[in-house]
């Protein structure tokens, strides 16, 4: 897959510095940049979506405690 991204000039400098600095090519360090992020973002992302999801439809949620016990995980 090809995509074009648009950068801030001052970043698109920084990569191209970086890039030919270090004799690598600038779509390295976008898709290193990129799969950190996923990384780092992609759980919060989606759980936090999930629990706008949630509260919008007015489910009713179940206690960790309720859960244990329900599993028979926690002694009463």
């Amino acid at each position: 897959m090809t995509a074009a991204v648009r950068l801030p000039e001052e970043l698109q400098k920084r990569l191209d510095n970086l890039a030919t600095k270090t004799h690598r090519s600038k779509s390295y360090y976008l898709r290193h940049a990129l799969e950190v992020f996923l990384e780092e973002k992609e759980d919060v992302l989606i759980a936090s979506s999930r629990w706008e999801e949630y509260k919008k439809n007015g489910e009713k949620g179940i206690s960790l405690e309720e859960i244990e016990k329900k599993m028979g995980l926690k002694s009463e």
